[in-house]
């Protein structure tokens, strides 16, 4: 009696049966098409976190950024670590209070304004935060700047545009104080 571990049938027959099958085939596809789709669900889902992040570094901007306006901030003789921890008791769990930069800058005029990149040319955050809240009727521009981290940059989706796969998030708010 030949043994079960032999095959018996011809090389031809077994390769034959072995296409006929179709029991496994959902599972060869899915293995093939998974690694994609789930990067790419992935990627999906961490693009519109930053972007909600985004959207809520704008809206802590535009109300920390009330308190210079209306002069309540110059009036209470504000420190920049007093309106950093103003900005900071504003924020949901989704930053961290120590990686938000505060940049507050007043001009005379609005053609005096200047924004620079606060990345170097290395992928670098550039930390040079000043705090000039200004008097009444000054132009004053507030920003906000927090280093969000990526996880999904493979297969050519990398959105950083730091060094560490860091993406910096930037909210400005340009208005003229109140004359408080």
């Amino acid at each position: 009696m030949p043994s079960p571990a032999v095959p018996t049938a011809p090389a031809g027959n077994i390769l034959a049966r072995f296409r006929r099958n179709r029991r496994g085939s959902a599972a060869v596809e899915f293995a093939l098409v998974a690694p994609v789709f789930f990067a790419l669900l992935f990627a999906i889902i961490e693009t519109a976190i930053m972007f909600f992040a985004s959207q809520v570094l704008e809206t802590i901007t535009q109300n920390s950024a009330r308190m210079i306006l209306t002069g309540q901030a110059q009036t209470a003789a504000y420190t920049q670590a007093q309106f950093q921890a103003y900005v900071c008791s504003q924020i949901p769990a989704l930053f961290t209070c120590s990686n938000v930069y505060v940049d507050v800058e007043s001009y005379p005029a609005f053609a005096n304004v200047t924004i620079n990149s606060q990345i170097d040319g290395s992928g670098n955050f550039v930390n040079n935060m000043q705090y000039n809240p200004g008097g009444p009727g000054d132009i004053v521009v507030v920003r906000l700047f927090y280093q969000w981290p990526l996880f999904v940059t493979g297969l050519g989706y990398n959105i950083s545009n730091m060094s560490g796969n860091k993406r910096l998030l930037a909210a400005t708010a340009a208005f003229r104080n109140e004359p408080y």
